[in-house]
């Protein structure tokens, strides 16, 4: 099992890593940079090294890099787009000195213009930035639906993928209070939903998960994430989730709204229930 939360990094990488290794973690999610925005601290390669060395030491899995909520590369302003390209690209470039090759954002709202477009603009925006070198992963994450998102079903995923310029570098990052919010039922039956998944995009595309309990639940539109056994979907269902066999090799990242001392303790009965 590869379970850990999301950390910050303002104290830097071995901080953050030692931190995962505290709450009982072998892996984390971090923001590449606020996530609102803006300009990126530049890199400490030692800081860097001595994470890679907390990673080795405790057998971490793979690291998730998490782009700003600000990235919308749907948007119908050219000027919002191109702010989105020139952090993708500073991004990914940031990736390659970095012990995490998985890099995640939100495909973006196209704000009243449809899905089509939206999609449109997305594919384009991104066989701008990549030139097929990178060696970073890129995962599109299933949203809930909510407003003008793209991403609100495995299929308006597909479209993107199957129009971008190098396919072999995405992948999916699953997010279990999105798709519930969204309308796959989940909590109800887990198999189906990871079948349709596997029909439409292939489950050897999902390369991480976003472990959330859902607020509002099925069908709600609303992305709002609860704590682990304090939502719609449960922690029976979270449980079942984490143990199902041909997930356990996908890294499981919480977001639930606590700080790490919440996340620390989220961690312990998760690893205390499988056991």
């Amino acid at each position: 099992m590869i379970l850990g939360s999301h950390l910050s990094i303002a104290k830097g990488y071995k901080k953050a890593g030692e931190i995962a290794v505290d709450m009982g973690a072998n892996t984390f999610q971090f923001f590449t940079r606020n996530p609102r925005g803006g300009k990126a601290k530049a890199l400490d390669m030692e800081d860097i090294q001595a994470l890679r060395d907390i990673m080795e030491e405790h057998h971490f899995g793979p690291l998730l890099a998490h782009a700003p909520y600000t990235l919308n590369l749907a948007s119908g302003k050219e000027d919002v787009r191109t702010f989105g390209k020139n952090m993708l690209r500073d991004d990914l470039d940031r990736m390659e000195q970095l012990p995490a090759y998985l890099y995640n954002f939100h495909p973006g709202s196209h704000v009243k213009d449809g899905v089509a477009v939206g999609v449109e603009r997305i594919v384009t925006a991104l066989n701008e930035v990549m030139n097929g070198d990178e060696t970073t992963t890129i995962l599109l994450e299933t949203m809930a639906g909510k407003g003008s998102e793209v991403g609100g079903n495995f299929g308006e995923l597909k479209s993107i993928l199957s129009e971008v310029a190098y396919p072999e570098k995405f992948g999916i990052c699953m997010d279990t209070c999105h798709v519930y919010d969204a309308g796959y039922d989940i909590r109800g039956n887990l198999q189906q939903v990871l079948d349709e998944f596997d029909s439409v995009l292939g489950l050897e595309k999902l390369r991480a998960i976003h472990l959330n309990d859902s607020k509002f639940g099925l069908g709600s539109h609303k992305d709002r994430h609860a704590g682990v056994g304090e939502g719609k979907l449960g922690l029976d269902f979270l449980l079942e989730i984490l143990g199902h066999e041909p997930l356990r090799d996908v890294p499981f990242f919480l977001e639930t709204p606590y700080d790490d001392e919440g996340h620390k303790r989220e961690i312990a009965l998760l690893k205390e229930r499988m056991e």
